[in-house]
């Protein structure tokens, strides 16, 4: 491998360091982090034929600009919808390319998404806590945020052609919840104002969690014992605004859930703009856990054909059989 540098001109403030996560801290209040949208830090790895999981830089609203100061290195660029400029020549989104000495690449939001990835082809030097680069941005652990100033160092692959990537085909259906588990902690009429009444996403957003817009869902009580959170959950504070937890949630919390959004939608619900609709729908265990096995099929075979460099994921789902995962979910045959 060579080594190759790049200085940050630029970079927004919610611009850190994730791998796949630290996974096993929770009993000691640690999170397991790791990237908000993680299909699309998947893909970026596979198209760059990168072993899956390691560091690479999560993006959202303001970008980041870049300039190659050493050596060469081939990067993905995956996610929301933020477009690569290479030295001016416009690359767009879900894309590949390569960076040169004296290259500057400038990745900009526009009007869909809130995260994305941009991952190189090589090892990305990142400090590690508990084993992880993964940053757990209140508290600085981890790999850290990216300013500008910064230098980042990447053992880098001799790189490829580029390329572009077929985006995933995303459902945009309701976001689908599991109610509960403290769904007793509300008047039937907020659980059905929930999936009833349109909400939005609300400008107040992080890698934390998303507060919703909407009908507010006031809480019977908010005197209970402080409980395990997941990501996904429907958190309700005090004066009724839900919020949904995502990847850098706190481990346990003492208001209540009302509900969970399922993990195949989590990341899909954290993408939504601010101002963007969204409507929930409920689906039982059983259900959830079908969705759930369709979703690993699914995701498996597309990041195949990422990795392969071709074919979208409706091709790839024609000939995959998701059947027996949604009957081995609800019969357990």
């Amino acid at each position: 491998m060579s080594r190759a540098v790049l200085q940050v001109e630029t970079a927004g403030p919610l611009t850190t360091i994730q791998d796949a996560g630290r996974p096993g801290h929770r009993r000691f209040g640690v999170t397991p982090s790791g990237p908000v949208d993680r299909l699309g830090f998947a893909a970026a790895h596979a198209a760059l034929g990168n072993p899956p999981g390691g560091a690479a830089l999560e993006l959202s609203h303001g970008g980041i600009v870049l300039r190659c100061v050493e050596g060469e290195v081939g990067f993905a660029l995956t996610g929301g919808d933020f477009a690569a400029r290479l030295d001016g020549a416009m690359l767009g989104r879900w894309t590949t390319g390569v960076l040169r000495p004296g290259m500057r690449l400038a990745i900009r939001d526009s009007s869909a998404g809130n995260w994305a990835t941009l991952a190189f082809g090589g090892t990305l030097e990142a400090r590690h806590w508990l084993g992880s680069a993964a940053t757990l941005a209140l508290a600085g652990l981890g790999g850290g945020r990216v300013a500008a100033g910064d230098t980042l160092v990447i053992a880098a692959r001799v790189p490829g052609e580029r390329s572009s990537i077929v985006p995933p085909v995303l459902d945009t259906g309701p976001i689908r919840v599991i109610i509960g588990p403290q769904d007793n902690y509300f008047a039937p009429a907020s659980v059905a104002a929930l999936l009833s009444q349109p909400y939005a996403a609300a400008a107040a957003f992080d890698r934390m969690g998303m507060v919703l817009d909407g009908p507010l869902l006031p809480p019977l009580s908010v005197t209970m014992l402080s409980a395990p959170l997941l990501r996904g959950a429907i958190q309700v504070n005090g004066a009724g605004t839900p919020t949904i937890l995502l990847a850098d949630h706190q481990t346990t919390a003492g208001y209540p859930r009302i509900a969970t959004v399922i993990d195949a939608d989590v990341d899909r619900a954290a993408q939504l703009r601010p101002g963007e609709p969204l409507r929930f729908a409920a689906v039982t265990v059983a259900e959830a856990i079908a969705i759930a096995r369709q979703s690993a099929v699914a995701r498996t075979a597309w990041l195949v054909a990422v990795a392969a460099g071709q074919g979208s994921l409706a091709e790839r789902l024609s000939s995959a059989n998701l059947i027996d995962g949604v009957i081995d979910a609800v019969t357990g045959l």
